[in-house]
């Protein structure tokens, strides 16, 4: 039974135009009809969830979400297997990130089953908008939530609102990257948001990553708040290394997002021979280990991105590095093709992740 009360659309878009959408889906350029709504009030709780057309929002100048950033998010993907059949990878575990960085931002956190029903029924309704089983296509789905309480005292708001989108997506990176180490920005610290999928962590980002561009790169290596001395995340996604011993060594949590492709990947690392390991990774080693040929492998994952080949590096001190002979690892793809195969049922999902809609 579903729980979101649905209120269809009267101008659905036409069957050509979403065709020639899902024929050339870039990301975020197209959004499905429809979009899911709960709205919370301190006192009343989670309250009249349901599926509407998708429109514009109205907020009061006021509303707390645009003076303190009271603003979380996720993303997840929905993909067509062979059969046609519509599957959602790992759902749960964005439940449950959503839920802690709610907790860190000091917001109402929505109950995991409605997470969990506001995706499936969205998706479910709108399964036309999942493109074809080609080119690594899905639908990215995009749950938020944000204060909406018109408010300019300094606390948390007592009014919250949640909405789940949904736009065709193709691949994020295409190709693989060059990485700027950057001198100047920090993505995050010691009891800081690292940990939260907030929107605050990525405009911070921005700066960054122009730097990055500046320096013919397409994204930035961000090292720890403290010191600078130890590898955090690359751009809006985890980093990962393979070495010469059969390691996949990826830093460890605490200041950085725990990434469900991340944790997919160190869990299929033992079926490519590889021994996952997080720990604390300095610069240094890794320069060294790239001198050396000790790291033989580097890449970045993240839900968008899926694994995205690193082969080369940049930084003031330093000047340009290669990984490897600065093509992309065997193994890295190899990864990346795994990892794909699960998501679109080529290959047996022996971990349970997929979770079928409808």
């Amino acid at each position: 039974m579903a729980l979101l009360d649905l209120q269809r659309s009267s101008t659905p878009t036409p069957d050509s135009e979403r065709e020639a959408a899902l024929a050339d889906p870039g990301f975020g350029r197209f959004y499905t009809d429809h979009m899911a709504v709960v709205n919370f009030t301190e006192g009343r709780g989670w309250e009249n969830p349901r599926i509407v057309p998708t429109a514009n929002f109205t907020l009061h100048p006021a509303a707390a979400v645009l003076h303190y950033g009271q603003e979380i998010f996720e993303g997840l993907k929905a993909y067509r297997h062979d059969d046609d059949s519509v599957w959602l990878f790992r759902p749960e575990r964005n439940a449950r990130r959503f839920v802690g960085s709610a907790q860190r931002l000091q917001m109402a956190p929505l109950p995991e089953e409605l997470f969990l029903a506001s995706v499936m029924e969205l998706v479910d309704l709108e399964r036309v908008w999942v493109p074809e089983n080609s080119n690594e296509q899905s639908l990215y789905i995009r749950p938020f939530q944000i204060a909406d309480e018109p408010y300019l005292g300094v606390r948390e708001a007592k009014q919250y609102l949640y909405s789940v989108l949904a736009t065709p997506a193709g691949a994020y990176y295409p190709d693989p990257v060059k990485l700027w180490i950057t001198p100047n920005y920090t993505r995050a610290a010691a009891g800081g948001t690292g940990t939260a999928k907030c929107g605050g962590n990525y405009a911070a980002s921005l700066a960054a990553a122009v730097e990055a561009q500046q320096h013919g790169c397409g994204q930035v290596l961000y090292t720890d708040g403290a010191e600078h001395k130890w590898l955090e995340e690359c751009g809006t996604m985890n980093f990962m290394m393979i070495t010469a011993d059969d390691e996949l060594l990826t830093p460890a949590l605490g200041t950085i997002l725990e990434g469900v492709t991340r944790d997919s990947i160190l869990t299929l690392a033992p079926e490519h021979g590889l021994t996952p390991v997080q720990r604390p990774i300095s610069v240094d080693e890794l320069r060294e280990g790239l001198a050396s040929g000790h790291i033989t492998e580097a890449f970045a994952c993240g839900t968008a991105a899926v694994i995205t080949p690193i082969v080369g590096f940049n930084s003031p001190e330093h000047g340009e590095e290669a990984v490897g002979d600065g093509t992309p690892g065997a193994r890295t793809q190899q990864l990346r093709q795994h990892l794909l195969d699960i998501q679109y049922g080529r290959a047996a999902d022996r971990h349970g992740w997929l979770r079928r809609v409808g």
